[in-house]
């Protein structure tokens, strides 16, 4: 291990100091190389040919360059620093070598264009952000061009940012609105080109992400009116006429459907005829709402029996806004909930638009599904899905002898012909409590010895790869040793490359027999739990 054992400048220090175990050694082992190197290259418009590198990145202590014209390389320089030199006319290929604390090094090529011809052929695009607000990103292109300032044209910003030739700049504006933009194209000659353009800032309208991901629920826990997660009540109108002035869309993002109200004053969603819902054993009513100009959503529950009650909630501009109403908020005011048959929502300001998902109810359920698993529950169902043709079920053990003599076990079928990352997947209730240990046992009857049995946890939230599975996972793997009798598998889950005990898994993956192709044999699986 490296260590620095002598007196380190405060900035350092304080820079560093959450990466050490004690107050006097830095532990350097643990560093990477400098990320995100990248350099701005501006030139003098005086036919000098004087080449300004200004370079930067993340973990960086120090940068030198090779200018790649055959003279010495530069010395030193200190991050936020900045070195010149003079080329003749012609192209380059410069390299940047930026070294971090521990002295690893990452080095990139940056070409360098000095031509003492006026730039030609200049091209701009705009694109406007698809996610931010009023945030535009311009690209700028010429031939003989070293680098381009724009101008943004905004009252109070005069100065202009800088980026290399064919590189991106982005600009967030304080307002919307339409604004003429300046940009202007450089070489080493003394003449530039330029171009002056209208550009429009634009308000994002919709979302541009999904609502956040709802939580597994037993099927009892929850009465839903519109959610993909959950099975929802039948022949709900989500427009009834009730003569408002509303419009109802449905807007589909990736995907994903959710309920688009325009125009909001008040709109009404009506169960089908004769149809009432007790939600009195509920314990919340939740809804997930985004817009960009609403203040404030009233949300009434509508009871056969005695009227209306509303809750009123505010909301978060340009985001989700995700509402969880006590039931008791309604009952405190006298309202009946066992037969309630519609809502109304209200918006404030009137005249707003709104997008909706995830309108349903819903308690907090006496069991859940999280580790450790025994699947001996009479009130929960396992939903352990197969894949690459292995076949699950929970089923009665059929192998009650040595150390596992549960009445239920899980069995995966791992038929002939079967994938070799063939498995079965089960989404977790509520996530790993890792005080209870970063070790998992499982109880495995094999009907092999060597079979690999790997243990995988996911983040189903997280970004899909192409094969559209989450990223972010681990795995860790273990190998029977005895056959057709119950063994004990422990995976060690800090061993998992990218494991941290601040993500929170919510899918458990058994592969059985992982890497060979199925030869229609069986694996049973029990207790499934942490330990220290």
């Amino acid at each position: 291990m490296k260590k620095i054992h002598s007196i380190i400048s405060l900035f350092v220090l304080a820079l560093f100091f959450s990466c050490s175990s004690d107050n006097s050694d830095i532990d350097l082992d643990g560093l990477g190389e400098p990320t995100n190197i990248s350099a701005l290259t501006t030139v003098t418009q005086d036919n000098t040919g004087k080449v300004t590198f200004v370079p930067k990145g993340e973990g960086v202590t120090q940068y030198k360059i090779n200018f790649g014209d055959g003279t010495p390389d530069s010395d030193y320089i200190g991050a936020g620093s900045n070195v010149s030199h003079v080329y003749k006319e012609g192209i380059y290929k410069s390299k940047i070598t930026a070294m971090g604390l521990n002295g690893k090094t990452t080095e990139i090529e940056k070409e360098v264009v000095v031509s003492f011809r006026a730039p030609e052929n200049l091209v701009v695009e705009v694109t406007n952000d698809l996610s931010v607000s009023k945030k535009i990103t311009i690209k700028a292109t010429a031939d003989f061009a070293l680098f381009y300032d724009v101008y943004f044209g905004e009252t109070g910003k005069p100065d202009p940012i800088s980026a290399n030739n064919g590189e991106s700049i982005s600009y967030t504006y304080q307002e919307a609105g339409i604004y003429t933009v300046r940009v202007v194209s450089k070489s080493a000659a003394i003449k530039t080109t330029e171009k002056t353009i209208e550009v429009t800032a634009k308000l994002v309208l919709n979302p541009t992400t999904s609502a956040p991901t709802q939580p597994s629920r037993q099927a009892g826990d929850v009465i839903s009116i519109y959610s993909a997660k959950y099975t929802d009540i039948t022949g709900t109108d989500f427009y009834p006429n009730w003569g408002q002035s509303t419009t109802l869309s449905e807007f589909i993002l990736a995907g994903d459907k959710m309920l688009n109200y325009n125009n909001l004053n008040y709109q009404g969603i009506a169960l089908a005829d004769g149809v009432t819902i007790d939600v009195s054993g509920m314990e919340y009513f939740h809804m997930d709402v985004w817009t960009t100009d609403l203040d404030k959503i009233d949300t009434f529950l509508i009871s056969k029996t005695n009227g209306e009650k509303p809750v009123a909630t505010n909301l978060t501009a340009n985001g989700w806004t995700s509402i969880d109403i006590p039931i008791s908020a309604f009952t405190s005011q006298n309202l009946t909930v066992a037969d309630i048959f519609q809502l109304k929502l209200v918006g404030t300001p009137a005249g707003k638009n709104v997008y909706i998902d995830n309108i349903y109810f819903y308690k907090t359920a006496a069991e859940s599904i999280k580790l450790p698993l025994d699947f001996e529950s009479a009130s929960l169902t396992y939903v352990w899905g197969g894949f690459g043709n292995v076949d699950a079920a929970i089923i009665a053990n059929p192998n009650k002898t040595g150390i596992n003599l549960s009445d239920k076990v899980l069995k995966l079928d791992k038929k002939s012909g079967a994938e070799v990352w063939g498995g079965a997947s089960l989404n977790l209730e509520n996530t790993l409590d890792y005080t209870k240990g970063t070790t998992v046992k499982i109880n495995v009857w094999s009907p092999k010895v060597g079979a690999d049995i790997l243990y995988k946890m996911e983040l189903s939230t997280s970004p899909k790869d192409g094969n559209g599975n989450p990223t972010v996972a681990i795995e860790v793997h273990a190998i029977t040793t005895v056959e057709n009798a119950w063994q004990v598998l422990t995976y060690d889950l800090t061993t998992a490359p990218g494991f941290s005990t601040t993500i929170k898994y919510d899918r458990v993956i058994l592969f059985p027999d992982f890497g060979v192709t199925g030869a229609g044999q069986t694996f049973y699986f029990d207790d499934i739990k942490q330990s220290n």
